[in-house]
């Protein structure tokens, strides 16, 4: 039964993309639009594999990738520690809030050029611009999981005197659990973005790079397209394997 139920999926899947194609095409063809302006998808799924092969996407892909993963483990692992402590600490969120929120209120795109300017266009401004953007999501549902465990079972562990450590590997972590890989499916779409952003802001390899280069220097409309598809693909395999780690977990505990 469940694997009819993953075929069926899969066929809308692949049917809504062939839609999308070829309305894709329908648009190209009704608006008469020149190739820079709006490529047919034949002409992107070409270039696509272009890319691919003759190692324009391999030069690329790799940077955003490291500066991806980077970032949003370093944003994952403080938004964590700080959504707990927000969730446990009244005062902490009462002095902590404003300037998170402030924080992330700010457009990336404003201060992406600052921390381009103090950290260099290396790797480390964007793993800063990834976790920033991957922070404040997580810290939110993190304190949203932990508020939300179960208060009877917190009593029961003080009753038992059960060691802070316990209480937040038994108890806490487990019942906050699906909160959390919530807010990790969300950031890890954001780091995507956060490193698009961080190559536009500078750098010298990624795909935010090569978009300004398809864009500007090399006019290539359709490699503009591949490099999108490419980053889509990038944003939405990470989210599966998020997805897939919390049906692991999750679906464990249950």
């Amino acid at each position: 039964m469940r694997l009819r139920s993953d075929r069926f999926q899969t066929g809308w899947i692949v049917a809504a993309a062939v839609l999308f194609v070829l309305l894709w095409q329908a648009i190209v063809i009704v608006g008469n639009f020149r190739p820079f302006v709006l490529p047919p998808p034949g002409s992107v799924g070409a270039r696509f594999v272009q890319a691919w092969t003759d190692g324009t996407m391999e030069r690329h892909v790799p940077t955003t990738l490291s500066e991806i993963v980077l970032g949003f483990g370093a944003g994952a692992a403080l938004g964590v520690i700080v959504g707990y402590v927000l969730a446990r600490s009244r005062f902490a969120e009462r002095l902590l809030s404003p300037y998170i929120v402030a924080a992330q209120a700010t457009p990336v795109l404003a201060i992406a050029p600052l921390l381009a300017l103090w950290f260099g266009t290396g790797l480390l401004s964007k793993v800063i611009i990834c976790s920033l953007i991957v922070f404040f999501p997580i810290a939110v549902a993190t304190m949203v999981g932990i508020r939300s465990v179960d208060a009877d079972l917190l009593e029961m562990c003080r009753a038992f005197r059960a060691r802070p450590a316990q209480v937040l590997s038994k108890v806490e972590i487990p019942g906050a659990l699906p909160s959390i890989l919530g807010g990790f499916r969300v950031g890890v779409t954001l780091a995507v973005i956060g490193a698009i952003v961080g190559e536009w802001a500078g750098g010298e390899q990624g795909l935010g790079v090569l978009i300004n280069l398809a864009r500007g220097s090399l006019f290539d409309t359709p490699l503009l397209f591949a490099t999108l598809a490419t980053i889509a693909l990038i944003g939405v395999a990470l989210y599966a394997a998020i997805a897939l780690l919390e049906r692991r977990l999750v679906g464990a505990r249950g």
